[in-house]
């Protein structure tokens, strides 16, 4: 099966497929500036912390692309404002802020280049985060499977697949490559109120994969464990703390509990980029507000009486006592938090 991916470089501009559009229409948008990559981050057209990213740092050579006038103490600077603009499309997701920062830093490097050498290199540098990106999340399904007995009801949140990375998947990667193990029984995708990540795109990875699954509301997960038909939950993460409090889509948190409640497993799978040393704990993490709108309708369709208020916070956080371990691309993270994280990264 050709490699399902949420964008793709093609003659000087970033195409993103329309996640908006899902599952009716597979549409693809053309970016052709930095700013052009911010909306579709802002919007959603693009959506899952390390797509972000590296859409992000595709924005940027855009950015680059765009200043075509002065040298390159003003093509450092045009890529400083682009890069402040694109950090700001969503706030929670660590990933958008480390491929910034770090396309930034290449570009600082190269200070004394000529502009089209600068251009070139960071070009190549948006290619192998996308490429790294793919290879951590086949590495994290790996470790991920190893920890799935066979025959598992695996239940899920959101969408944490090749839509929401370069093109494999983070929580749902684990699935993939246990389900090539023989080991998945059955899927529970949650729907994932308000926004149906779940219902609109978990489903359609699952069913291209040809992975059983069962669609289920969000409010129906603490019946299915009470039933004993989830073994374990593992879900993504779009910032996870120097501590282990894990912000992921709004929802998390009342899985984390049901499933503690039930003795279940809670895995959380998620790239070393999510690991947010500088954030010490979840209640520093700044959780996005998003339109009340988003809440009130389905696509074009109020669903609430006109004047009603609502509220949409984006994401939520998970206490890290109630996550069992972290699966990155590095190793599996357990318990003390504070210790394995920092070991897995690199820092003493």
């Amino acid at each position: 099966m050709k490699r399902l991916t949420p964008l793709r470089w093609r003659g000087g501009r970033l195409e993103l497929l329309d996640q908006l559009a899902l599952p009716a229409k597979e549409r693809w948008i053309s970016c052709l500036t930095a700013d052009d990559v911010r909306e579709a981050i802002r919007k959603m057209n693009v959506r899952g912390a390390p797509a972000i990213g590296v859409s992000a740092a595709y924005g940027l050579v855009l950015a680059a692309s765009e200043s075509r006038r002065g040298g390159t103490p003003r093509l450092l600077a045009n890529l400083e404002r682009a890069g402040q603009r694109l950090k700001s499309a969503r706030p929670t997701a660590v990933n958008l802020m480390w491929a910034v920062d770090r396309m930034l830093a290449k570009a600082r490097s190269m200070a004394n280049a000529k502009p089209g050498m600068m251009r070139k290199t960071l070009l190549a540098e948006a290619r192998n985060i996308e490429a790294e990106d793919i290879r951590a999340n086949k590495t994290i399904g790996r470790l991920g499977a190893s920890l799935i007995r066979t025959r598992s009801n695996i239940l899920t949140h959101c969408n944490t697949g090749a839509l929401a990375t370069a093109g494999y998947g983070t929580a749902l990667g684990i699935i993939r490559s246990a389900f090539a193990r023989r080991k998945v029984r059955m899927v529970f995708a949650g729907e994932t109120r308000p926004y149906l990540q779940g219902a609109r795109l978990t489903a359609w990875e699952l069913k291209k994969e040809r992975i059983p699954f069962t669609l289920i509301t969000d409010s129906m997960a603490g019946h299915f464990m009470k039933q004993g038909l989830v073994d374990l939950v593992v879900v993504g993460a779009d910032r996870i703390t120097a501590r282990g409090d894990v912000a992921n889509k709004i929802g998390t948190y009342s899985l984390a509990q049901l499933a503690r409640v039930h003795h279940l497993p809670f895995y959380v799978a998620a790239p070393t980029s999510t690991i947010d040393l500088r954030t010490a704990s979840g209640s520093d993490i700044p959780i996005e507000e998003r339109s009340s709108l988003e809440v009130l309708r389905v696509g074009s369709t109020m669903i609430a009486p006109r004047g009603t208020r609502a509220a949409h916070p984006a994401f939520d956080v998970t206490p890290a006592k109630l996550v069992t371990a972290i699966v990155t691309e590095r190793g599996i993270a357990r318990p003390p938090y504070s210790h394995s994280l920092r070991r897995l990264v690199g820092v003493k």
